[in-house]
């Protein structure tokens, strides 16, 4: 079948990347259109424009922001034969943090939208999943978790040769440079552990105002490819995931954070605090926010547990669920 993948930007969408790679694989002829623009009113309008041009008999649309996909549904049957809603993050919700109860709730038609008119729900976790079949008019829809696991060609390339001149045993913070992900979280406990390092791996647009004064057992590394990313992981000794306590905390769990599942496959420990846990995980350890320093002081002079196949987790696991999805379609 001739399927179209679209999200606002696809080139850094590593959701939809590993989807089209296991839809090629299943002999799937896959498009990813590429838009070359942030604004979002130019995408809306060329994804309608690509939408009729290729006529796919499936549309798998990732979410986030919704509103580029108004007016989508409509043109099934016309433009193309079935949709896909992959909801992978609570967006009314994260608005309305930033910009209150009405961003929210006007954000959140959008997502009803999509969940009404969409044939498939999928999601990478269980929490986020409920959330959107709660949605009129989607509680009957067929709904599957593929959770984001990292690919296991991700994980065998991080040779730690590739960061020859750091040294081992840091301890490492990867992502948005933001207040929710837990940046001022993270330079807290680097003052208050001076004796250890630090490395902070990612960017933002507000990573100058929260780093210009850090401490100096803190390294900003910046933006790094995955691959650097994983090899700078590697040489970690404890990863950290500190986000801020809100409301997105429920639908944050170990099957939707690609970092943390990185460092798991890894074998990396992770100290963690303000997620939702679905399954224990090996060298998973989660803490209330003011128990993080107690938590790296314990477990930094500790190795973390041997993995065995059975606790690794995978992409590719993922290929029989995503088959059982296409298949749904072609009946």
């Amino acid at each position: 079948m001739r399927v179209l993948l679209l999200a606002n930007q696809p080139e850094k969408t590593t959701r939809l990347k590993l989807f089209g790679k296991t839809l090629k694989s299943l002999g799937h002829d896959v498009v990813v259109p590429v838009f070359g623009t942030r604004n979002w009113i130019k995408i809306a309008i060329k994804i309608r424009q690509i939408v009729k041009k290729e006529g796919p008999d499936i549309i798998h649309i990732f979410n986030v922001p919704d509103i580029i996909y108004h007016g989508l549904p409509d043109l099934k049957g016309s433009s193309f034969s079935h949709l896909i809603y992959d909801y992978r993050s609570p967006w009314g919700i994260e608005t309305g943090i930033t910009f209150g109860p009405l961003a929210r709730k006007i954000c959140e038609r959008f997502e009803n939208e999509l969940a009404r008119g969409a044939d498939i729900l999928t999601s990478p976790n269980r929490p986020l999943g409920q959330k959107v079949s709660s949605y009129p008019g989607a509680s009957d829809k067929p709904r599957f978790i593929v959770p984001n696991y990292p690919s296991r060609s991700l994980i065998q390339c991080a040779d730690r040769s590739v960061v020859p001149d750091e040294d081992e045993g840091a301890i490492i913070f990867v992502g948005r440079i933001s207040r929710q992900e837990g940046i001022r979280n993270l330079l807290h406990l680097a003052r208050k552990i001076p004796e250890e390092r630090f490395w902070i791996v990612g960017d933002g647009p507000f990573a100058r105002y929260y780093l210009h004064r850090k401490p100096d057992n803190v390294k900003f590394f910046g933006w790094q490819s995955q691959e650097r990313v994983a090899c700078l992981v590697s040489k970690a000794k404890i990863c950290l995931i500190i986000p801020d306590e809100t409301e997105i905390t429920h639908y944050a769990t170990e099957k939707s954070i690609w970092k943390l599942n990185e460092y798991l496959s890894l074998g990396k420990r992770v100290i963690a605090s303000s997620i939702s846990i679905e399954e224990t995980r090996k060298n998973l350890v989660l803490v209330e926010a003011g128990e993080m320093e107690q938590a790296i002081r314990q477990y930094m002079d500790q190795e973390p547990e041997k993995l065995t196949e059975h606790d690794l987790r995978y992409w590719e696991s993922n290929d029989r669920i995503i088959k059982e999805v296409y298949d749904r379609l072609e009946t």
